[in-house]
């Protein structure tokens, strides 16, 4: 199949090329000949003539029916939007003293986010003098880290921004599962 360019297609009176390489609706070579000569050819099987290939030299021309063509175009795109998974930076937010109750709950989140196929953006504030010690926040990250190792990978190291530390931590990628095999995963 051929491919067509993205941008704005030229049909029928718009081609402006004086020559053009013309290929009917069933993908066979036409030879190259003048756009009135493939304007009057498309017209005599009822069809459009389309400017596929502007750049080529000369431009690339298909005999199409037009308005079919791109009814079908839409119906792909909208079937892609379906299938597309929209995956979120979801933030769990701590301080360099939390509690241990506290850090298993926010990792217990974190693992709910990621679960649902959201990223993590892990976050230490410091306030005060907290900041004099950033290497307590990098321990707590890498902390976080070391907790979730089974269902996270890394995406961005634990970085200083200001007066808070990040760490972004995104989803392990599931191996293609097989049809009809044995899959013990977890629902």
């Amino acid at each position: 199949m051929f491919s067509i360019s993205k941008e704005s297609l030229r049909i029928n009176g718009e081609i402006r090329a004086r020559e053009v390489r013309v290929t009917d609706a069933k993908g066979a070579q036409l030879g190259i000949m003048s756009t009135r000569e493939a304007l009057r050819r498309a017209e005599e099987v009822h069809l459009d003539l389309v400017e596929v290939a502007p750049k080529a030299k000369p431009p690339v021309c298909r005999i199409m029916d037009f308005g079919k063509y791109r009814y079908e175009q839409q119906k792909r795109e909208k079937e892609a939007k379906k299938k597309q998974k929209i995956i979120s930076v979801k933030e769990v937010k701590l301080r360099p003293g939390i509690e241990t109750h506290d850090f298993n709950f926010k990792v217990k989140n974190a693992l709910r986010f990621i679960a649902e196929g959201n990223k993590v953006k892990a976050t230490i504030m410091f306030r005060g003098r907290e900041l004099s010690h950033p290497e307590m926040g990098r321990e707590l990250l890498l902390k976080v880290a070391e907790q979730m190792k089974d269902a996270v990978t890394v995406e961005r190291e634990p970085k200083l921004e200001g007066k808070n530390m990040i760490m972004i931590l995104a989803p392990k990628v599931q191996k293609a599962q097989t049809k009809g095999g044995n899959t013990n995963a977890k629902n």
